[in-house]
């Protein structure tokens, strides 16, 4: 009877009991702890300070580093099929096919409305602030190839359209999952979770059952990572002021600032559609919120925190199961508001330090493709730095300059996690105001 009552447990409230200890642990206060003292020993190790050789800095570096990038690799190994099961359960505990129509056509509309918003407001802050005229582009040893032939073949042809709407969909799932493209297996979690709709139960529940378990075990490992999260933040902090010195950190001192103030517009900007559409108030929003935004920056992957996400979604704002278990999966993987933002202000900067003129068809490109690409992105570390990439070949811009802003990605990476999470539990907080009460 005892391992009855067990299994009857559901494993969202299993994992969300185990992050209410960790919370109350403290975690968020450790891992700005970690943080804080990681930028100490940083500044200790650096060069300017001078107590050890360069290459010796490397090595103590590289150890203390060790655990944030066994954190990452747990992350990344896992959010493949826990983005899966919750996609497909989530499509399956909802058997009223119309809810889910109106369910998913909000939740696309809000996410494509909010992150054209962010990728717009990041051009914006980057032309009025123009942060790459801090940087010495002289100094720079990166070829930089012709702006129009960057730009007509970042923009397909009418008779090719076809073929690249037609990759969206995967042809082998296996393959779209070893390689990371989330789109594809998004589409593959949610086919199947509306396959499982449309055949008797009898049948489906053995697949169900089978999924159920594989988001248990995927819980379960990123509750095993975030015990490790202080460490992490604290080793990665130090390799990256250690190695890099506080001089080229100045150096990107206003691109660093040009994003954090457009993050803090975002941030404002769900504040207000929250109240006025949500029907909370911020006080309240904000106080419920705090722990999720902190461990959000801390683990800078939003997949690593959807159970408290989901957890507080339900139980706090009281978010119906239908909508929350379908949205929280779904917003923690193509909800990527901060990371568009990010997109626009780093193209921008970058073509202000390499002098790349961006016509209107360019910033038309780059908007189309943020949006795309944020989509499809991984809800891991260091996404935002792999989509930027696609972009900037497309108007022109050297991908290598991407080298210029991977000292500070990991710091700006933690910020926008935090939004794009923000940006979930908001979608979830208007969807419950604006769905009609019809939908279980």
């Amino acid at each position: 009877m005892k391992n009855n009552h067990y299994f009857d447990l559901s494993p969202l409230k299993l994992l969300s009991d185990r992050l209410d200890r960790l919370i109350a642990g403290r975690l968020w206060l450790k891992v700005l702890i970690g943080l804080g003292l990681g930028v100490i020993l940083g500044l200790l190790l650096g060069p300017e300070v001078g107590l050890f050789q360069k290459e010796t800095v490397k090595v103590i570096t590289a150890w203390l580093a060790l655990p944030g990038h066994i954190f990452l690799s747990l992350i990344q190994m896992i959010v493949v099929p826990l983005i899966i099961a919750s996609v497909v359960k989530g499509l399956a505990a909802n058997t009223n096919m119309a809810s889910l129509k109106k369910i998913g056509a909000f939740a696309v509309m809000f996410i494509i409305f909010t992150t054209a918003l962010g990728t717009i407001t990041g051009i914006g802050l980057g032309q009025l602030i123009k942060p790459g005229h801090h940087i010495d582009s002289a100094a720079l040893d990166v070829g930089l190839p012709s702006h129009s032939e960057n730009l007509n073949k970042g923009f397909p042809a009418a008779e090719d359209v076809p073929e690249k709407l037609l990759s969206i969909f995967p042809k082998n799932p296996i393959a779209s999952m070893v390689s990371g493209e989330m789109l594809q297996v998004i589409l593959f979690a949610a086919i199947l979770g509306i396959a499982l709709l449309s055949i008797p139960v009898k049948q489906a529940q053995p697949l169900f059952d089978l999924l159920g378990a594989l988001q248990e075990v995927s819980m379960r490992v990123v509750s095993w990572a975030m015990y490790i999260a202080p460490f992490a933040v604290f080793g990665l902090i130090t390799r990256l002021v250690a190695n890099l010195g506080i001089n080229v950190l100045t150096g990107m001192l206003m691109y660093v600032i040009t994003v954090l103030l457009g993050l803090f517009i975002l941030f404002l900007f769900y504040l207000l559609v929250v109240k006025l559409l949500g029907k909370i108030p911020i006080g309240v929003f904000l106080k419920q919120l705090k722990e999720l935004l902190l461990l959000a920056f801390s683990t800078s992957s939003s997949a690593a925190v959807m159970p408290l996400t989901l957890q507080l979604t339900e139980n706090t704002f009281a978010v119906r199961p239908a909508i929350a278990r379908f949205l929280v999966p779904l917003g923690a993987t193509i909800n990527m508001t901060g990371t568009a933002l990010y997109q626009g202000v780093a193209t921008v900067f970058l073509a202000q330090v390499f002098n790349v003129e961006l016509t209107l068809a360019s910033y038309v490109f780059v908007v189309t493709m943020a949006v795309a690409a944020s989509i499809g992105s991984p809800a891991t570390p260091g996404a935002g730095i792999v989509i930027l990439s696609m972009v900037l070949e497309g108007v022109g811009i050297p991908a290598a300059g991407v080298a210029l802003l991977l000292g500070v990605d990991r710091v700006l990476d933690m910020c926008r996690t935090a939004i794009n999470v923000l940006g979930d539990v908001a979608l979830c907080c208007i969807a419950e105001q604006f769905i009609s009460k019809d939908v279980e």
